[in-house]
């Protein structure tokens, strides 16, 4: 394992770089911070987003050779921003404003086709867009190449986006040592996305020919050639490594875990405490969302969730449902005080919140209020009967008129029928696969039905209207993270779950639960798991929808003190993921590079 870089200069690009589109933005500016540790000269390119870009990028004045080169390149149209990103580390960023390219996109994708047989012939705007912004990040790094003719030089791409660059030093011979990291491949994403069996399908597919029968061969094409041709191909799992050796023709040399900088989150002591606060507010949303049709106690009830993409089979929402089926038909033979409340934090098109939940809401605040204002009286009017030795009832602490108002509150808030399965108004919400098949395995949110269910469509932001609780806050109040996916090159829900100090399930599928595999078992004995791997590959569906409805039951039948041992397992686990371990692995890529 490398201990140390031996670039002298690092340009890391990634379309997600001050751009959140997806998971690789926590990856590229969580390790900053540790990149910056081993490199001096550390930079990090991406694209210039009018929305986004400068509210993420604090500027200033680039080092005299990149300032040459912008100077240079602004002859030909290309803006340049530079500064330090606001992540942890203040890491350098360069961001391009591509636009003055956009009229050459055709020459470029007649380049890719003679030099690299990249059909990008039938092409939409989300594969062109990033070949222009990364064919200016050839440009960039070929000047910044020439005036660093003594630096050995490092450029670390992520995904087909940024790619054109490691196909571009190689046609024009520059002097830089490519390194190129695919964190899911474009085919094996669009193949489990699509339901089929991937992992079945490796031993005797024809890529290209999959490829170009799902209408995704420009990208695949890109991925390829770019995994082919750099000096070090690297991916962040084991599994995408076996699917990547497959698809694109090369086993990866190096794989670059993704991790996490735990010092961020709270420590064990301080998930208990916030775990309290919050849950009291998820308590507060159930009470609202279901109270006015029936009551059920919530000193016993389990708050369960899933968070992420709506990818209905690769994030295992098929067999989620299927196995909570299960699960309430057992709880509700076994006549138990337990309930569980399932928050699908998934977030779908939508035009706001539905009137009913807004309104359950009002009059719930309402009649808080209203108890709140009249509190103090109420507590002194407890506090002397108990030191008069009486047992507080009703008419000795409650006034007639009171107990009057409260039930004129309650009559409103009171409905019929059952509570709602989603919380807003869903665009096609009859044809959203989600919804149909919770209706289907029997989770309706019935008086009787032990397993409640609320489709929560919009982002954690802490200003939603309803929950109001920030992603990780909306993790810390619960009990358990579910994610049984089935397509999951790595996975970060399960890792920030266990971070933020709650029990997690993972799946063999996911880069994070092969990882964390052995360390489980290491680690625990017994039932008291933290982390529970939910073991799909070459698994029947019957198989995996029963394992985890196992795994759900056996969770639900722990007792208070067996919760806590389990959270503290789960955060305990977490020390495996830290980016302090897994930036070597960067180090050891980039040297082979060089080498």
């Amino acid at each position: 394992m490398a201990k140390k870089g031996n670039a002298d200069y690092v340009f890391e690009a990634s379309w997600e770089v001050c751009n959140k589109v997806g998971g690789i933005y926590t990856v590229v500016k969580s390790k900053a911070y540790a990149m910056k540790a081993f490199y001096k000269n550390y930079f990090l390119v991406g694209p210039y987003v009018s929305d986004k870009s400068l509210l993420e990028l604090n500027q200033k004045e680039p080092p005299k050779e990149i300032k040459e080169a912008f100077d240079e390149l602004g002859q030909q149209g290309l803006k340049f921003y530079y500064g330090t990103w606001d992540a942890s580390g203040s890491p350098n960023a360069i961001l391009i404003d591509f636009q003055s390219l956009v009229g050459q996109k055709n020459e470029m994708k007649k380049w890719l086709w003679e030099n690299y047989k990249i059909d990008s012939l039938n092409s939409n705007w989300d594969f062109d867009e990033p070949v222009i912004w990364s064919w200016a990040v050839s440009l960039l790094l070929e000047r910044l190449a020439n005036k660093l003719s003594d630096k050995k030089v490092v450029g670390h791409f992520h995904e087909w986006m940024s790619g054109v660059p490691i196909l571009y030093f190689k046609t024009k011979n520059v002097n830089i040592a490519s390194v190129f990291t695919t964190h899911a491949t474009i085919l094996g994403r669009t193949i489990a996305g699509g339901g089929d069996d991937l992992y079945g399908m490796l031993e005797s597919m024809n890529p290209e020919k999959e490829a170009y029968r799902r209408g995704v061969q420009d990208k695949f094409l890109m991925e390829r050639a770019c995994a082919q041709t750099a000096n070090i191909f690297t991916t962040v799992s084991e599994i995408t490594a076996i699917e990547s050796e497959t698809i694109l023709g090369r086993k990866p040399e190096v794989i670059l875990n993704n991790g996490l900088t735990l010092k961020k989150f709270p420590t064990i002591e301080e998930t208990s405490v916030k775990h309290l606060m919050t849950r009291d507010k998820i308590r507060e949303f159930l009470t609202f969302h279901f109270f006015p049709y029936y009551s059920f106690d919530l000193r016993h009830n389990l708050t369960f969730f899933i968070v992420g993409r709506y990818e209905f089979k690769n994030k295992g929402l098929d067999v989620l449902i299927k196995a909570l089926g299960k699960l309430n038909d057992k709880l509700k033979a076994g006549n138990t005080k337990r309930t569980i409340s399932v928050m699908f934090w998934i977030p779908l098109g939508n035009t706001g919140a539905k009137m009913e939940v807004f309104e359950n809401k009002n009059y719930y605040r309402h009649i808080k209020n209203y108890v709140d204002w009249h509190a103090n009286d109420i507590l002194k009017l407890i506090v002397e009967d108990v030191v008069s030795s009486k047992t507080p009832d009703v008419h000795s602490i409650f006034t007639e008129d009171f107990l009057n108002n409260i039930e004129r509150d309650l009559v409103q808030f009171k409905r019929q029928g059952n509570p709602l399965i989603a919380t807003h108004n869903i665009n096609n919400e009859n044809n959203i696969e989600m919804l149909n098949s919770l209706k289907e395995h029997g989770l309706n949110n019935k008086k009787e039905d032990k397993v409640k269910v609320v489709v929560y469509p919009v982002y954690l932001d802490g200003n939603d209207g309803m929950i109001n609780l920030s992603y990780y806050d909306a993790l810390a109040g619960s009990h358990l993270g579910i994610f049984p996916s089935y397509y999951e090159p790595w996975g970060y829900t399960p890792v920030e779950t266990a971070a933020m100090g709650v029990s997690a399930v993972t799946t063999d599928l996911a880069g994070f639960g092969r990882f964390i595999k052995p360390k489980i078992k290491q680690d625990q004995k017994g039932k008291i798991k933290g982390i529970y791997l939910l073991e799909r590959y070459q698994k029947s569906e019957e198989e995996v929808v029963e394992d985890l409805y196992k795994i759900m039951h056996d969770f639900s039948s722990l007792n208070h003190e067996e919760r806590v041992q389990s959270k503290v397992a789960a955060k305990n686990l977490t020390k495996y993921v830290d980016w302090k371990h897994f930036v070597e692995n960067y180090m050891d890529a980039h040297n082979k590079a060089l080498e």
